[in-house]
């Protein structure tokens, strides 16, 4: 049985973009690896029998994947730890993997961080770097804060590492917070410094709580007290996870900023399953206040496939970068494997804009990985009618489409846009609904199905000064569109055969103009 078809209007309206949360004004609204590092970016030989293994998303080597982890900044790496079942491609005993990049395009795999131990699996969490030793473990040591469980008994820990989180030492008086009551679902740690210039600051603990998000202070990262509830707000269908506490410029910024809570949602997102939201608000260092009613439900992402996304804590020059697991619950143990199972969303630079439906997030590819682009072509002022192909030349499997399409009086097209990974019998449609102002994705024919992939995508996307903005991220087995300058992002996993690699420009019902097309190869090695 097919999911319904989920509408969702937004007034979609540039972007920029760290949190080291430092009070400014509130918001309250009505480089290359060294030649010993291994890269996760795979070989030519891996790829050729590996169709699905990307090109330039970030994938467990092998074993299972899930959730992104314990991301921080320290010395000129981005760390990203992992839930991982190493023995399986499906989900089973959770460990934190670990891997490292200069540049959040080529990676360098390291050894298992975290393993389960007598309290039980390493759950999600969170990384800090200790500045001023406030838990004992040195000046300056990473400290990894994390849940517990022991068949479903969930609390919080810690671990600590000296040498740049290569290796790890489990503090001896864990569990540092134990649920009161045995309360269910009590997990999945952001912690982060909290400093407003008028105190000596403290540590900042959001968790999620059932469908709830809990937030506790601290001096030491030891001794957690309770300070606000945050509830019966947003999408509630499925149990909350992930929490993320963001404080973002707004338009530009960087004197005036918003508070952003993002929350994980096991089920109800836009495409079905689970999903991404998020809150706008004000932040006191102890209470979200949030700025909209409780009714609002704001999605980060519209596709089925973006999940638990968490920021880099400490990300340099001032830059807020996240990025999420790329699945999906309703399906996350059904997709193509073999050796392994999980990949990554690309990393996402996050900033705010306001209009007259209130403020929204703005995500957009990193620089790092647009400036691997090689040019294919592009075209201005360019006819699209029905039956023609303008790109019948153009093909590959790590592209980088940026199409501006006109829509106005002078559409005679009731449908348009860009199919991708094209063969014989597969595609995967990215198209506008002129009439309904829609714009879609459809999976149905995009290689080999998963329960769920033949659901329609449909988002409400008016056209900005009588122009639709497509920006598409094709990999091997994902596309990524972020429409209108990242205002409305999809992200979904495909699965095609690996010689399906055209793409096509189509137009139904009449012709369409564009304004400009931009094709490039993402030249990842």
């Amino acid at each position: 049985m097919l999911r319904p078809i989920f509408v969702i209007t937004i007034d979609t309206p540039a972007i920029n973009v760290r949190p080291m949360y430092n009070s400014v004004t509130q918001c309250m609204p009505g480089e290359n690896m060294t030649d010993n590092q291994t890269s996760t970016v795979a070989s030519n030989e891996t790829r050729t029998t590996d169709p699905y293994r990307p090109h330039y998303h970030f994938a467990t080597p092998s074993g299972w994947l899930n959730d992104p982890n314990g991301m921080i900044y320290l010395d000129g790496e981005y760390h990203l730890f992992y839930q991982h079942h190493p023995d399986s491609i499906l989900w089973g005993p959770m460990h934190w993997g670990h891997t490292v990049s200069r540049d959040l395009v080529h990676w360098q795999d390291l050894p298992i961080a975290l393993a389960p131990d007598s309290l039980g699996m390493i759950f999600s969490g969170s990384a800090v770097i200790d500045h001023q030793n406030t838990a004992g473990f040195g000046a300056g040591a990473m400290v990894a804060v994390f849940t517990h469980d022991n068949n479903n008994h969930q609390s919080q820990s810690l671990a600590y590492s000296s040498d740049k989180g290569r290796t790890w030492t489990k503090y001896a008086n864990n569990p540092v917070l134990v649920p009161p009551d045995n309360t269910p679902d009590f997990r999945d740690p952001k912690v982060f410094w909290y400093n407003d210039g008028r105190s000596t600051g403290h540590w900042v603990m959001l968790l999620a709580v059932n469908r709830s998000i809990w937030i506790y202070r601290s001096p030491d990262l030891k001794q957690w007290q309770k300070t606000d509830e945050i509830t019966g707000r947003g999408a509630s269908t499925g149990v909350w996870e992930c929490p993320e506490l963001l404080q973002l410029p707004l338009d530009g910024g960087p004197q005036t900023r918003c508070w952003v809570l993002v929350v994980s949602v096991q089920q109800g997102a836009p495409a079905g399953g689970s999903g991404q939201q998020y809150f706008v608000g004000d932040f006191d260092g102890q209470h979200f206040i949030p700025a909209e009613p409780a009714d609002v439900v704001r999605w980060a992402d519209y596709g089925a496939d973006f999940y638990a996304a968490q920021a880099w804590n400490e990300a340099p020059r001032g830059r807020h970068i996240w990025l999420a697991w790329m699945n999906n619950w309703d399906y996350a143990r059904q997709t193509p494997a073999t050796t392994w199972r999980g990949a990554m969303s690309i990393p996402r630079e996050l900033s705010l804009v306001s209009d007259t439906h209130g403020i929204q997030m703005l995500q957009q590819p990193i620089a790092e990985l647009l400036a691997t682009r090689i040019p294919l072509g592009n075209w201005s002022t360019l006819t699209v009618a029905p039956g023609n192909n303008p790109l019948a030349n153009l093909h590959g499997d790590a592209l980088d489409l940026v199409a501006r399409f006109i829509v106005d009086d002078t559409t005679a097209a009731s449908r348009f846009g860009l199919r991708v990974r094209v063969g014989a019998s597969e595609q995967t449609t990215v198209g506008y609904n002129v009439a309904k102002g829609m714009l879609y994705i459809d999976r149905s024919h995009s290689g080999q199905q998963v329960p769920g992939f033949a659901a329609p995508q449909v988002l409400a996307l008016p056209p900005r000064n009588g122009i639709v903005e497509l920006h598409i991220l094709v990999d091997r087995s994902s596309v990524e569109v972020f429409a209108d300058g990242g205002r409305a992002v999809l992200t979904n996993q495909i699965f095609p055969d690996l010689a399906s690699q055209g793409v096509e420009l189509f137009a139904e019902g009449g012709s369409v103009q564009i304004l400009s097309l931009d094709a490039y190869r993402l030249a990842v090695r």
